[in-house]
């Protein structure tokens, strides 16, 4: 590990029990920052009316009144979704109804990067909408180093991610094989500077708009890894951090979905090594068929979206 990554670990990684909630409210008032949190949520009844809950029930009541803003993005849910996070208390949006001229593209990160037409805090805060047993620390841990420091500009979660088993039943597994194998490899490789974040693709972190309105985002699953990168090149090592959150909870993919996952994270990586292009950007996968294995080809998200602050819709709405 880089000698500059060892000081960055022992400055940069805190845990959400640093910053405590009556700190950051008075930190809040001093810099009059407002918050935005935003559930990327597709087909998440189960889970995000809990989420929303927690977060309205703890971080936006008159005593705490950390967050301003709580948006839920649906990106197209067949289920109860819509309806199960506004009776929590969400603004519900729909991806399509946020800048209709453009077409929607399916994934992650199209809906990340059409949340920031859809709020307007100085901070915006991701979490994502299949979290159990959430605890609104992964909010407020996150946001923290944002309101009390004006120096970072980008801070993600780190925690623990356990499966529902381990591979001797034990429970003791953990989540987080695409990173593993993937993810942290890459960034090790290419990106050394970014080898402490424990958790490069998780779905929870925080940034200042001016930051994430400047950065393109991968319309699927390469969103967070490229984030992670772009920030570290717009803005330096120093103003990203880390906060431990304790656990994650989560439904878990197969091993196909993993592999689309990988893909896609790997063609990110490649996109910003070197600018190129990929000759065939898609992933063959097998399924056993009644007459021995199927290949299944699909296509490997490829598509960024441009910097919101190229966005004449965007500009014109900070405008006024």
């Amino acid at each position: 590990m880089l000698e500059e990554v060892e000081r960055w670990l022992s400055g940069r990684s805190w845990s959400a029990a640093d910053r405590p909630l009556g700190r950051l409210l008075e930190a809040k008032r001093q810099t009059g920052r407002t918050v935005s949190v935003v559930l990327p949520a597709l087909d998440e009844e189960a889970t995000v009316g809990a989420i929303v809950a927690a977060i309205r029930g703890e971080l936006m009541t008159e005593a705490a009144a950390l967050v301003d803003e709580l948006v839920v993005l649906d990106s197209g849910s067949t289920d109860r979704t819509a309806e199960v996070a506004a009776a929590a208390g969400a603004r519900v949006v729909h991806r399509d109804s946020v800048l209709p001229r453009l077409p929607a593209l399916p994934g992650k990160g199209e809906v990340l990067w059409r949340s920031l037409l859809a709020t307007s805090g100085d901070i915006v805060c991701f979490v994502d909408a299949d979290l159990r047993e959430f605890s609104p620390s992964f909010v407020s841990g996150i946001v923290g180093p944002l309101l009390t420091d004006p120096d970072i500009q980008f801070v993600k979660a780190m925690y623990d991610r356990p499966l529902e088993t381990g591979v001797d039943g034990s429970g003791a597994g953990q989540g987080g094989r695409v990173t593993e194998l993937v993810a942290r490899p890459l960034l090790n490789l290419h990106w050394p500077q970014l080898a402490g974040f424990v958790q490069p693709l998780g779905g929870e972190y925080a940034a200042r708009r001016s930051l994430l309105e400047r950065l393109p985002f991968p319309v699927g699953y390469g969103v967070e890894l490229g984030l992670l990168v772009d920030a570290l090149h717009t803005v330096g090592l120093d103003a990203l951090a880390q906060v431990d959150v304790g656990v994650r909870k989560h439904r878990h993919q197969d091993g196909q979905a993993l592999g689309r996952m990988a893909a896609a994270i790997y063609r990110t990586a490649q996109l910003r090594l070197t600018r190129g292009h990929l000759i065939r950007p898609r992933l063959t996968q097998f399924d056993r068929g009644q007459d021995g294995f199927v290949p299944r080809t699909t296509d490997v998200d490829t598509e960024e979206r441009p910097p919101m602050a190229d966005i004449p819709e965007y500009a014109e709405r900070r405008a006024a």
